[in-house]
């Protein structure tokens, strides 16, 4: 390995310039030259065309941060498998051959390991650096973090407003098929409710709960303030397992339905069961409240922190953990192995597994859940009980994601 290329694929999010600039590191170190590939997948299907790449030398590499989010080398969302070109293959090697690639590190989540699973088949040396903000992965992966507590943060800052106008505030995040984002942010952040893809709601449960906490807060508040939170993953399910989508938003170059509406629908549901709770007219008289055709029920808000999460600042674990696996990646690459994931790295250790098997889909443990149901937080379902199973360990440490 004289020449590497690294290139960022799928959505953006903390940590990605981390990886860059701790693969560019230890390649500088091992006397490799590692260049940019710009724009993901597209740049890499369209290198045969560029004049030249970025050599991440020192002067480059001082002209970003590695705390920063977002990535230095852009992205885009292309499955190369899916281009029509025959000799789409044979366009990618002749590109790498032109710059004398020998190797590319690539970080992105599971679409885009499937691409480099798919790269690997056909005799392009990859090493998948784990990314995805999603956490669905059987690895770590990097932007997870950065992205829980930027919700985390936003939903705790978000109860000042609710406090004053006494609304139930419900905050829709990213996270597709997997509540791993919601789940961990919404518990850092103590939301009232949480919902997530791997548990379909039962809506009079979550009424219930709102019911129970929001107006007992605003009773017991010697002002009559109070507020109610709750975190939703926009894969969430009703409870015949049915998606909440809107038709119209179509889908990606994946070929995943696009997600929208699932704060939106919860707002929808809890309206219409305040609307016909005959005791809510009596609560908000009671805390002076009412206001006839005006104010006559509790307001429900929906907010999309959106983009906001994947963007800014990336957290202090992101950064540690881009540096690991962007340098772990080279060190792969020069020793010779293709087509795996980085797992971990500890001390000496790095650990790997094959990209298929990393790629494959991991979702929520439901006994964690149990644990958090169990002292109080609502998931949409009858509370399961948390049996728990107590077991002495030797002491060592492993990452909680």
């Amino acid at each position: 390995m004289k020449k590497i290329g690294i290139l960022t694929s799928g959505g953006d999010c903390g940590g990605l310039n981390a990886v860059i600039k701790g693969a560019a590191f230890m390649a500088l170190s091992k006397g490799i030259e590692m260049y940019i590939i710009p724009n993901g997948y597209a740049g890499l299907y369209n290198l045969i065309d560029n004049e030249k790449l970025v050599l991440l030398d020192q002067a480059r590499l001082d002209q970003f941060s590695g705390n920063f989010a977002g990535s230095e080398a852009g992205h885009s969302r292309v499955k190369i498998k899916a281009i029509s070109n025959p000799e789409k293959y044979n366009r990618i090697k002749e590109g790498m051959k032109k710059f004398e690639l020998d190797g590319l590190v690539v970080s992105g989540g599971d679409d885009s390991g499937s691409v480099m699973v798919d790269l690997n088949s056909n005799g392009i040396h990859c090493i998948h650096a784990p990314k995805t903000m999603d956490l669905d992965l059987q690895t770590y992966s990097v932007g997870g973090d950065s992205t829980i507590n930027r919700i985390a943060q936003f939903v705790q800052d978000l109860k000042t407003t609710g406090r004053t106008h006494n609304r139930i505030l419900v905050t829709e995040v990213f996270g597709r098929y997997a509540g791993h984002t919601a789940f961990r942010s919404g518990i850092a952040a103590e939301a009232d409710c949480i919902l997530i893809p791997e548990i379909p709601v039962d809506w009079d449960v979550v009424y219930e709960h709102i019911v129970g906490r929001f107006t007992r807060r605003i009773r017991q508040s010697d002002v009559s303030a109070g507020t109610y939170t709750i975190v939703v993953a926009e894969g969430m399910k009703n409870a015949d397992g049915t998606d909440i989508i809107d038709e119209s938003a179509g889908v990606d170059a994946f070929g995943h339905q696009k997600l929208a509406g699932a704060g939106k629908y919860v707002c929808q549901e809890m309206k219409k069961r305040l609307k016909a709770d005959p005791d809510m007219p009596i609560f908000m008289k009671e805390t002076g409240m009412f206001v006839e055709g005006i104010y006559e029920i509790p307001e429900i808000r929906e907010i999309h922190p959106g983009h906001l999460v994947r963007s800014g600042n990336t957290s202090a674990y992101d950064v540690n953990f881009g540096y690991e696996a962007g340098a772990a990646a080279v060190i792969l690459l020069s020793e010779g192995k293709s087509g795996v994931t980085i797992s971990k790295v500890k001390g000496r250790k790095i650990e790997y597994i094959e990209s298929t098997k990393a790629i494959e889909q991991r979702f929520v443990d439901l006994d964690q859940v149990a644990l958090y149901e169990s002292i109080g937080v609502c998931f949409g379902r009858h509370v399961a009980a948390y049996e728990p199973i107590l077991r002495e360990v030797d002491g060592v440490y492993d990452r909680i994601y």
